[in-house]
């Protein structure tokens, strides 16, 4: 299970998707704070491939967490290159540009 919150906003779909275990939780590394806000990730809390689905279908995503991360990788929604640690947490953002 992930939370997962869809915005609709000028016509973009953000999605954001955390690891259960990190809803409200602070990653620092040196200069570095991401906060895992309930307010921007805390929507639902649904299976993994659900989010998956809606990630699909996203013009912006934020991701955090091994799972979340990982299954993005997978479905080809992240390129590995692309993922970034803080605390040794992964976290991708992608951005998809439609003509």
């Amino acid at each position: 299970m992930v939370y997962m919150k869809v915005y609709e906003v000028r016509g973009e779909k953000i999605v954001a998707i955390c690891d259960s275990n990190l809803l409200g939780v602070k990653l620092v590394e040196r200069n570095i704070v991401l906060h895992v806000n309930e307010r921007f990730y805390g929507g639902q809390l649904v299976p993994l491939s659900h989010a998956m689905r809606e990630a699909s279908t996203a013009t912006i995503l934020n991701l955090v967490g091994e799972k979340t991360v990982k299954a993005a990788i997978e479905r080809g929604l992240i390129h590995p290159a692309a993922v970034l640690k803080v605390a040794g947490i992964p976290h991708a953002q992608a951005v998809k540009i439609l003509l």
